[in-house]
């Protein structure tokens, strides 16, 4: 993986640990996507919030069949949740949305929880594991 994917998910990574800390968790999901883009922005990173993404099946087109919560210098994915405990959907989730988007690494940051580090996971896409 790239030096610049993961430099920008040690920033990102950094900002959340910095948000968690100083505002704690039971906020909802759309504050910490305000303030975690702001942040980066702050921090001189190109941000992309709620970016609609189109998906396409077999001749059928749905214009927005997510959201992207936030798209870093469009190359890193960051799905947000403000819940108690994270479940194994929303990394699955995050593993289809960076399919779909064909990008190679994406960050779930959870804020609901006691600590930042029980919240973040990375999520890789790794194209060549994909069974036939």
């Amino acid at each position: 993986m790239s030096s610049r994917i993961e430099n920008l998910a040690k920033i990102a990574v950094d900002a959340g640990f910095h948000i968690h800390r100083d505002l704690g968790p039971g906020l909802l999901e759309s504050v910490y996507e305000a303030v975690l883009a702001s942040e980066l922005e702050r921090r001189g990173l190109k941000i992309d919030r709620q970016r609609p993404v189109e998906i396409r099946y077999r001749g059928v087109v749905v214009r927005e069949g997510f959201r992207a919560d936030i798209l870093v210098e469009d190359m890193l994915l960051i799905e947000l949740k403000s819940v108690e405990r994270m479940q194994p959907v929303h990394g699955k989730q995050v593993l289809t949305y960076l399919r779909l988007l064909d990008l190679p690494l994406g960050l779930l940051m959870n804020f609901g929880g006691a600590t930042f580090k029980e919240g973040i996971k990375r999520i890789v896409n790794n194209h060549d594991n994909f069974a036939p």
